[in-house]
């Protein structure tokens, strides 16, 4: 996610953090590396003016001269606004209205509005334990209510009945009267994806809105359309009284545009971000996090609350208590760490938020794509659970069958099996004490007086040790 502009903003940054006094000369061509590479993420020009400007201000100010280190102190700056760009903190939606809470989706045609009403449905039942009913006022689309009806029954909320015979009004009216009867704590409006220069439609949605008073009012649009989403944004905020965005298919958005545009031109908060396809994929929108990973800087906090929702804690444990009593660790495990692994996102999803991860090389990111985990899923898959368990026994006739089972080659099964042999001996080691031995074996490694593990812990480390 915003790749790009990761990428230009570390190297940019790179330059400037290790200036022991700051000038007005010596930041000029960093503040203009920062312009560009704002404007080649497509990030509204009145945002980067103010946003070049701010930095500009606050860097040159006694905040940054009284500072033992300027350069570090510059970077901090950098990232205080954009934070400051994207909002100053997370925004939950309001709720606590008189049951049912209305909440209406708004947005252009094709932005992924009935997939966020899933996937927001399935995030207010499970992390927020809110009884939700969801219905579509799409009468323009027939698909678009059997679409909601499949996604309701996916996450297990109730979806009320409508067609395309009654009005958009009739339809809420009706879902409110049985939201109400039913005790459902939330109500979800799925509506037709509009132009905002269609005038006909435009009228139809602020009827709705008029009649029905949704506690929420929020506009899904599509992270990858720029700072053309922020435009659109704020045509619909003309029209409609938004309280929030929802930006969809910010895992593809190499850029940022959207996310740094849209607080800023529409006054509205960014609220969640849509980040892939699967129902689950839905984030609450905490800018200072982002502001984080567009600096390189990781998501530590993501990441754990992440662990914490989607890693399978009974499984885990058994493994745990397996390896300490040195019962070994087999392929099945193997394969159960994989998936795991894919739960929480992939390989690069992972990578994506942990500090010092955005100045990978790209030989590096290439290597650690999820598409060899896959390749190891199936092959591991071919294989019978007797061979799962006892690795040792897979030699040439059975290796050939996995092969052509998984539709890969020998080589790759014999990647598999040595990549796996790896980590075997690793566990071993580390069962039964063998963890502190073998740190105190790497310790011994370091050279005398060293910075402790580069890159994991000690000094500049990624997890430096707190002072």
């Amino acid at each position: 996610m915003f790749e790009n502009l990761t990428d230009r903003l570390s190297r940019t940054l790179k330059n400037v953090s290790g200036k022991g006094r700051l000038t007005e000369d010596n930041i000029k061509d960093t503040l203009r590396e920062v312009r560009m590479a704002l404007l080649e993420a497509d990030v509204a020009l009145p945002v980067v003016k103010a946003f070049v400007n701010q930095v500009k201000e606050r860097a040159l100010g006694t905040e940054v001269s009284k500072s033992l280190q300027p350069g570090q102190m510059f970077i901090k700056v950098v990232q205080s606004e954009l934070e400051a760009v994207m909002g100053s903190a997370n925004e939950q939606l309001n709720l606590s209205a008189q049951p049912p809470a209305v909440v209406l989706m708004a947005g252009l045609q094709g932005a992924g509005k009935t997939t966020s009403v899933g996937k927001l449905a399935k995030h207010l039942t499970e992390r927020e334990k809110k009884k939700v009913l969801v219905v579509s006022a799409d009468i323009y689309r027939p698909a678009a209510i059997k679409q909601l009806e499949t996604l309701a029954s996916e996450v297990g909320v109730e979806c009320f009945p409508s067609t395309i015979l009654q009005k958009p009004i009739d339809i809420v009216n009706s879902a409110i009267a049985h939201a109400k009867l039913k005790f459902f704590d939330v109500l979800l409006v799925d509506t037709a994806g509009r132009l905002h220069v269609d005038g006909e439609m435009m009228d139809e949605i602020k009827a709705l809105h008029a009649a029905v008073k949704p506690v929420e009012t929020l506009f899904v649009v599509d992270a990858m359309t720029g700072q053309d989403a922020a435009n659109t944004a704020k045509a619909f905020n003309d029209a409609l009284p938004l309280t929030g965005v929802i930006l969809t298919k910010a895992d593809g958005d190499a850029r940022g545009g959207a996310a740094l545009s849209v607080r800023h031109i529409t006054g509205k908060p960014i609220k969640f971000l849509g980040m892939g396809e699967k129902l689950d994929a839905l984030e609450p929108f905490h800018p200072e996090r982002l502001a984080s990973r567009i600096l390189g800087m990781g998501d530590v906090l993501s990441l754990i609350e992440e662990v914490e929702r989607k890693v399978d804690k009974k499984k885990a444990q058994q493994l745990a208590k397996k390896v300490q009593k040195g019962k070994g660790f087999d392929l099945q495990d193997f394969k159960e760490q994989l998936e795991q692994m894919r739960n929480m996102g992939g390989m690069m999803s992972l990578m994506d938020k942990l500090p010092g991860m955005g100045n990978m090389t790209a030989q590096m990111k290439d290597k650690a794509n999820d598409k060899q985990f896959v390749q190891m899923e199936a092959i591991i898959n071919s294989m019978t659970p007797a061979e799962r368990a006892r690795p040792d026994v897979i030699k040439g006739s059975r290796k050939k069958r996995i092969a052509a089972g998984s539709g890969t080659q020998i080589q790759d099964v014999n990647r598999l099996l040595k990549q796996f042999t790896q980590m075997q001996k690793m566990m071993k080691k580390m069962s039964g004490g063998g963890m502190k031995k073998m740190m105190r074996n790497m310790q011994g490694m370091m050279p005398p007086g060293g910075g402790g593990m580069g890159g994991m812990g000690g000094p500049g480390g990624m997890f430096p040790p707190r002072r």
